[in-house]
């Protein structure tokens, strides 16, 4: 019996020493590995942050430029009122040759101020388009007008390098 109590002592030192080498704390990294994982960490967030930069500059530089194309949006809104006002009072019969003439004289400078802002009247001949077009009335198309072109205007439209400021008001034969 003694023989095999120590038997027994010997496989419990055997499993105790397998314990113990398993329980061995892994290897600690050297100072010069951690201060090469924090190098590499701040050499990503340094170029993160220049790419961000970058970013932020390239937006800014495409918003200014937006914003300097499209200045002069706002004060077109509010001068096509009174083009289309010129146009109504054109159009009055009864008008004297030199009224007449002084209301072209301000409706033809009023359209070169636009043009040289950029701003273009809608072409509102030919087909339907309902990007540039807003269709108030419909008529019946024939032979002689097919469908989906424009019958008449009843208000120019008006357009910014290629943002619609007004569509053009028309009737359309459908």
């Amino acid at each position: 019996m003694t023989e095999e109590i120590k038997k027994e002592e010997q496989l419990e030192e055997v499993e105790g020493t397998e314990e113990v080498v398993s329980e061995e704390p892994p290897q600690e990294k050297s100072e010069l590995e951690l201060a090469n994982e924090r190098a590499e960490d701040f050499e990503n967030k340094y170029l993160r942050a220049v790419a961000e930069m970058q970013n932020i500059q390239r937006r800014s530089s495409e918003e200014r430029q937006t914003l300097q194309k499209y200045r002069s949006q706002d004060l077109a809104k509010a001068i096509l009122p009174s083009l289309d006002n010129l146009e109504r009072a054109l159009a009055v019969e009864g008008l004297t040759d030199d009224v007449k003439k002084g209301l072209e004289m301000v409706q033809e400078s009023l359209i070169q101020a636009l043009k040289d802002e950029g701003i273009e009247e809608v072409a509102a001949d030919g087909a339907f388009d309902p990007n540039f077009h807003m269709a108030i009335q419909t008529m019946p198309a024939d032979d002689d007008h097919p469908a989906d072109t424009i019958a008449q205007v009843f208000q120019k439209g008006y357009k910014l390098h290629e943002r619609v400021l007004r569509p053009a008001m028309v009737v359309v034969y459908n």
